[in-house]
């Protein structure tokens, strides 16, 4: 007899799927509610000739088996992989024919800039091109195309990336190309398809590598998206971006460079979704590796890509990765009682030992130094039980162990009763009373060190992200995430003076990402001096991209920068494929309690913090403050404003700023007042400040512009279809 379904049995489901290093997670939540109904793991599999594919469609399987889900009740469904990353790091792409296009005076450079040559994608893998041109100052013909294609395809090559020079502007010869080439069963892509900047040679090195990644990737690609059809789930599959967002699979096929950083996305995604950190550090702690970002105005901070020290146009989040976690391994100064020199970057994972927190009873163990694989260090702490002569029937060898942060972190008491990684309290304080024994040494001390050095390496790349992201620290907190993270994070913060909280569900934290991700999409454009009217066509392109991969329109929430310096004007469109409330997750909070937060958030007494403003969706609390300046000679007032919504999560922190309230017919009218009021003047002239604008139930960031007209222009759209006496409250974030 079936187990009668989990949740709401009419309910529909979201369904996220996290291949991650070691095991490849999948959760199952209520579409309306947001709670979790059902998870499961699975190990990755790197290994299989199907890839990581075979992972996640193992996962689906036993998630809606164990789940009793039926399929139809799935109405979205996402996951992330690492075969893009997989790819990358082992060499295993395509040979990439390149047919180079340019015309006139342009001809000879466009032939040079075309040549990439050989692609380092890792240290000794590399990606091998073949190079052809054409010199496109006469109409192309078909003719010469093929004759080129068909020489190519005797070289060995597996796909082809047509790039012709200025091809941004009129693209029709790069996609002549691609359309020939297909006809004749050749994967191909083209420059103007992954990118409309200009700058040829990084371009066609985008396209390149983008070519090279689509056997491999549509490979996978359909088998998991065949799978999904016959489990019966007619939800479109979705596939993780590299910048946080998911996209659908059609648009994976054509772009599979956008997933290069799929897994790490994930948690981020996590971060902004679901756990609505405003300002801080998202720290997500594994096994092995530690993913470490940055949240600023609830936005994850973009970088563009790279392969091999070489640019390529492609955003990525600024995760920074650390070989530290919760499985890492402790190096002891051998002779040397009592002293732990290290700690990873070797896990007990890959050494095949087991954490002494997990195991199910004391054990009376000695230790020893060992080499886990040629090429580490010979001091690496590993500890065995002389009592157990043999392993189990399927394992005949004992069991060997090792402390790790997790470990010490049980023993300092860190580790919450209900986190994943609460251990045997009784095995962990055992260990290290015996190891302390054997080394001469406290117990406590060894611990104590232990996360002392494993954290000192997540530290420092906190504060780097803190220093190139200008976070305030009064307003930063740390953000765990990650099976590991109760190893690693409570003890960073309580080093770093800072405070941090620990996700719930953090094991599957990234799974539960994919699964709340919204579509996106960014369209670039370089621009010199952009009308108003520019602005607003790429605004309305990037909206148009997302709403054909199935956004709700009342979702789509866009943002729009410029880079003055390049010339570059930046959308970025976000949108659900319903409307999901992720406020969902908690309940209401009342007044008292949200000032009670906002005064926790300012540093201040509840007393010094007053309601600013209030819509039907957003509590407005500003404070005031005193800072030092010119190296303290000075005290300047600064008034700190905090954004809430009803719920409670905090969605912008603004360490000193000025509101206005305002209907929407005269929101205009407030975004010229405030820029006019707090705008600055420097070596590069007027520089105004952001603006922030709470229209409806969207927080809309105005931030990154040049001047008035262009933010009143964007906001515009965001305010037109408001009730006329509904609130719009404008914010202006002044940098002192």
């Amino acid at each position: 007899m079936k187990d009668k379904p989990k949740g709401n049995e009419t309910s529909k489901v979201r369904v996220g799927i996290d291949v991650g290093g070691t095991f490849t997670h999948a959760v199952v939540l209520d579409a309306e509610t947001l709670e979790m109904i059902e998870k499961v793991k699975v190990h990755t599999t790197h290994t299989a000739k199907e890839g990581v594919a075979k992972g996640i469609i193992d996962a689906l399987q036993l998630l809606l088996d164990k789940a009793n889900i039926e399929p139809s009740r799935v109405s979205f469904i996402a996951h992330s992989t690492t075969q893009a990353t997989n790819a990358l790091l082992e060499g295993d792409v395509a040979t990439v024919g390149i047919v180079g296009m340019g015309s006139g005076i342009n001809a000879f450079m466009a032939n040079l800039s075309t040549q990439v040559g050989k692609i380092e994608l890792a240290p000794g893998k590399f990606l091998k091109t073949f190079h052809r041109f054409i010199d496109t100052s006469q109409p192309l013909k078909d003719e010469s195309v093929n004759a080129v294609l068909d020489d190519l395809v005797k070289q060995g090559v597996g796909a082809i990336a047509a790039s012709e020079a200025f091809a941004v502007d009129n693209a029709s010869n790069e996609k002549r190309v691609v359309e020939l080439a297909r006809s004749k069963g050749i994967l191909a892509t083209c420059g103007s398809e992954v990118s409309q900047l200009y700058g040829l040679k990084v371009r066609t090195r985008t396209a390149v590598i983008n070519a090279s990644m689509l056997p491999r990737m549509l490979e996978s690609a359909n088998m998991t998206e065949s799978s999904v059809r016959e489990a019966g789930i007619k939800a479109p599959l979705m596939i993780m971006r590299s910048d946080g967002g998911v996209m659908d699979i059609s648009a994976m096929r054509e772009r599979p460079i956008l997933t290069m950083l799929s897994g790490p996305a994930a948690g981020v995604a996590a971060a902004m979704m679901y756990l609505h950190i405003s300002d801080g550090i998202f720290l997500e702690v594994g096994g092995t590796s530690t993913d470490i970002s940055a949240i600023v105005n609830g936005k994850a901070r973009i970088k563009s890509g790279e392969i091999g020290g070489h640019r390529i146009y492609t955003n990525t989040l600024d995760v920074r990765t650390v070989g530290v976690a919760g499985g890492s391994m402790p190096r002891i100064k051998n002779g040397q009682p009592g002293d732990v020199i290290d700690v990873g970057p070797r896990s007990a994972h890959i050494a095949g030992l087991k954490y002494v927190a997990f195991s199910d009873r004391p054990l009376h163990l000695k230790s020893r130094l060992i080499q886990p694989f040629e090429g580490d260090p010979k001091d690496y702490l590993e500890l065995s039980d002389p009592q157990i002569e043999s392993g189990s029937a399927d394992n005949p060898k004992p069991p060997r162990y090792t402390l790790t942060p997790t470990c010490a972190s049980n023993y300092l008491g860190l580790v919450a009763d209900d986190d994943c990684a609460k251990g045997n309290s009784e095995a962990v304080s055992a260990a290290f009373e015996s190891l302390a024994k054997e080394l001469s040494g406290d117990p406590k001390k060894i611990a104590n060190d232990m996360l002392a050095l494993a954290t000192a390496k997540a530290e420092a790349v906190v504060l780097a992200l803190m220093k190139d992201n200008k976070l305030d620290p009064s307003m930063v907190s740390l953000v765990g995430g990650g099976g590991g993270a109760a190893a690693i994070v409570p003890f960073l913060a309580k080093k770093m003076n800072l405070p941090h909280r620990l996700s719930q569900h953090s094991d599957v934290v990234s799974a539960i990402g994919v699964a709340l991700a919204l579509i996106r999409e960014t369209v670039e454009r370089q621009v010199v001096n952009p009308t108003n009217d520019d602005i607003l066509r790429l605004r309305d392109e990037a909206q148009t991209a997302v709403l054909k991969m199935g956004a709700d329109p009342a979702s789509i929430e866009i943002h729009v920068e410029i880079d003055s310096r390049a010339n570059i004007i930046r959308a970025t469109a976000c949108g659900a494929t319903s409307v999901t409330d992720t406020d969902k997750l908690k309940t209401d909070l009342s007044d008292e309690e949200k000032l009670q937060l906002a005064a926790e958030s300012m540093h201040a007494q509840p007393a010094s913090v007053s309601l600013k403003a209030g819509t039907d969706h957003f509590s407005v609390y500003g404070g005031k403050a005193n800072i030092s300046k010119f190296f303290g000679l000075m005290q300047a007032e600064i008034n700190p404003i905090r954004v809430i919504d009803r719920s409670g999560n905090i969605r912008l922190q603004v360490r000193d700023g000025d509101c206005m309230v305002t209907t929407p017919s005269e929101s205009g009218r407030a975004i010229n007042q405030l820029v006019e009021a707090h705008s600055q003047w420097g070596d590069a002239g007027k520089v105004i400040p952001s603006i922030f604008l709470l229209a409806g139930p969207k927080l809309v960031d105005l931030s990154g512009l040049m001047d008035a007209s262009q933010v009143t222009t964007l906001s515009a759209p965001e305010v037109e279809k408001l009730p006329a006496d509904a609130k719009v409250v404008t914010i202006a974030s002044i940098d002192r």
